[in-house]
């Protein structure tokens, strides 16, 4: 059987040099390996990026591109945008098994031996020369720069107790102690957050991505390894920590740029694919496709936001984190009240604040909004966004005073009366409280088209979070919850309300 039809089962049989010389088994170098693999998934139209969204017609293409090129690759972008997980899923495009020297520390292919211990090996055994096989789930090597990276960590070292052991001159390659990227040899390899690398170390890598040799406190050592760069960054303008040198970017064939989702529905596939819901009663909490657009819109509003570092990003890390807090909300809430089922509120994007906090960087550390109360206005713009897409603008509407739709609601707290959301709240306790504004019931049963029963009140929260976010009603945050009550009214208790802090 040629060795191209063998599976890996048959594969693995093969034991000895001999055996896998009658085999028909040719080298190949792994930059032509990935673009192989690659021909074949395309032509047979098989997705090899499988789970990333929203890049099949920008960045995937690129990245294809650079492996029919056999380029090395840099992956350049903020936070948050599936840099890491698309080098780690480039593995798949690998051989799921390839033949190495048995013991070899470099991984040598027993038809293309690199190192002295590979040449030997064989130059005594012959074809009775032992032989292992690699697995491509092992040929993927990936480290985080560093500042305290060095050139031994990376390259390599002369090891003096080695040497001595041994008898060896320095400049023997037996005395070297190898570092990551010659242990890389045959495999992907990957520099996380490449600019953090000092350029000293940057410096070293020169050799080894273009003449294929490296060097070692002085000693030259031929060694012309095989290996899939894959670089990651952040725009460099972005960190402060350093850049990449001038001359290695030359050496990087190709820089391609990575992006956010750049609609609400990537967005609500992304964290829904990625969000950590194992464990949870997910079938008894209800999340109308609304609260799933607010969570996607929020991230949308905090990389618009004058107050959120741009350069920084907004990671896609948010919505995840948000959605699971989202959902723990209605959990703790319903363990609390000891129901069987609940829809969540507009009121558990409290919940999610923290999630917001940690994931965007402030223009201004320490200012005074603070990052708490910047989550607090994401979360109203991102309301106040998605709230002409159910319901008309409170602002045009309030100029046509017959035709206004929320005049019985605001007259009613105009009389003085609040309504107190709180987190804990019973759904019996939540419904009996919206039920009380008059006409509100009737502004949602007319404005939301194929509004489902259980999503009522739902949608009454959120048309009073509308009106407050219009400037028609003030909304106070609460220890416990929220308040809603006249505008005009709270003006007058803003000295008497130092404890709450308008939302």
């Amino acid at each position: 059987m040629e060795y191209q039809n063998m599976s890996p089962k048959d594969l693995l049989k093969i034991k000895t040099l001999g055996q896998l010389k009658a085999s028909g088994y040719t080298p190949k170098s792994i930059k032509e390996e990935l673009r192989d693999n690659l021909i074949q998934k395309i032509r047979a139209k098989e997705n090899v990026f499988e789970g990333i969204w929203g890049y099949e017609d920008t960045v995937i293409p690129d990245i294809e591109r650079a492996i029919l090129s056999r380029h090395n690759i840099n992956l350049l972008g903020l936070r948050g945008q599936a840099k890491t997980r698309i080098a780690r899923m480039m593995t798949l495009l690998l051989d799921e098994y390839v033949p190495v020297v048995y013991g070899s520390e470099l991984n040598d292919d027993p038809l293309q031996p690199l190192t002295s211990f590979a040449k030997h090996q064989i130059e005594e055994k012959g074809d009775d020369t032992p032989i292992t096989w690699w697995h491509r789930s092992q040929r993927y090597t990936e480290k985080l720069a560093t500042p305290d990276v060095s050139v031994a960590d990376l390259i390599g070292d002369v090891d003096p107790i080695k040497a001595a052991t041994m008898k060896l001159s320095y400049d023997d390659e037996r005395v070297i102690h190898y570092g990551l990227v010659p242990r890389s040899h045959r495999s992907i390899f990957v520099i996380n957050e490449l600019p953090d690398l000092q350029a000293r170390i940057q410096v070293a890598l020169f050799n080894i991505l273009q003449e294929g040799d490296i060097q070692i406190r002085g000693f030259k050592l031929r060694l012309p390894l095989d290996i899939q760069f894959v670089f990651t960054a952040n725009p460099e303008d972005y960190t402060n920590r350093g850049s990449i040198v001038t001359p290695l970017k030359d050496r990087i064939e190709s820089q391609i740029i990575t992006h956010y989702p750049k609609s609400i529905e990537i967005g609500k596939r992304i964290t829904a694919q990625e969000a950590n819901l194992k464990g949870k009663p997910v079938d008894k909490i209800h999340v109308p496709l609304l609260m799933q657009d607010l969570i996607e819109q929020i991230a949308i509003e905090a990389r618009g936001s004058e107050y959120v570092d741009e350069k920084s990003g907004v990671s896609a890390r948010l919505t995840i984190s948000a959605y699971e807090n989202l959902i723990s909300a209605a959990e703790r809430r319903l363990y609390m009240n000891g129901e069987n089922s609940t829809v969540v509120r507009i009121a558990d994007l409290i919940g999610v604040i923290p999630a917001i906090t940690g994931k965007v960087e402030l223009v201004y550390e320490g200012e005074q909004e603070g990052a708490g109360l910047v989550a607090y206005n994401l979360i109203g713009k991102a309301i106040r966004t998605q709230f002409v897409n159910y319901f008309p603008s409170p602002e045009q509407k309030k100029k046509d005073k017959e035709g206004n739709p929320y005049v019985l609601p605001l007259s009613w707290f105009g009389e003085g009366n609040v309504l107190d959301i709180l987190a804990s709240q019973s759904d019996k306790e939540y419904k009996q409280v919206l039920h009380e504004v008059p006409g509100l019931v009737q502004v949602v049963t007319q404005m939301v088209k194929s509004l489902p029963e259980k999503e009522k009140e739902f949608f009454m929260e959120f048309a009073l979070h509308g009106l407050a976010e219009y400037s028609q009603l003030s909304k106070n945050l609460l220890d416990t919850g929220l308040q809603f009550k006249d505008l005009f009214s709270s003006m007058f208790d803003m000295g008497s309300g130092a404890d709450e802090d308008e939302l």
